[in-house]
């Protein structure tokens, strides 16, 4: 009896010294980090580079340009993972067709597609999916940590464009 107590005792122990640095290590990717995404030029589209802050909160990403509900709102959502995979969702409106490829690419109208993405301690890159690949383009992503300011708090950094 006294035993098994003991035996309890060290695994609660364990445990309480073990579940911080879990929690550290999961979260190593938090803060505010400058995206930036450039879809070049195919066909008659023009290409173009936006510039926005994600934050990553808990390995969870979540960037935003633009007005919601209004043309050129943009959203990057998804979960990390501890080994720096990810795969996320971009959805947005579009604000020109100048910049939109497709045949339902007018202006006002929803779009959605899937990034692959990999993220190291201080840097990112990513993929957006082709879609078909006659009218779909790849576009590419950048991410870049940014100093967490004095107490602790991420910079905000980053022009929105």
């Amino acid at each position: 009896m006294k035993f098994s107590r003991l035996v309890i005792l060290f695994a609660l122990t364990c445990a309480f010294f073990l579940l911080p640095g879990t929690s550290i290590a999961s979260e190593h990717f938090d803060g505010s980090w400058l995206t930036k995404l450039t879809c070049p030029p195919k066909g008659n589209t023009e290409g173009y580079t936006w510039q926005f802050v994600s934050v990553i909160q808990n390995n969870t990403l979540h960037g935003e340009r633009g007005a919601a509900d209004q043309p050129g709102y943009y959203t990057l959502d998804g979960k990390i993972a501890d080994n720096g995979t990810a795969k996320l969702s971009a959805n947005g409106i579009v604000a020109s067709r100048q910049y939109a490829r497709g045949v339902f690419a007018h202006k006002g109208e929803s779009y959605g597609y899937d990034v692959k993405a990999q993220f190291q301690e201080t840097t990112g890159t990513g993929t957006k999916s082709e879609g078909l690949g006659i009218v779909g383009r790849t576009c590419t992503f950048e991410f870049t940590k940014q100093p967490a300011r004095e107490g602790g708090s991420p910079s905000p950094s980053g022009s929105g464009h």
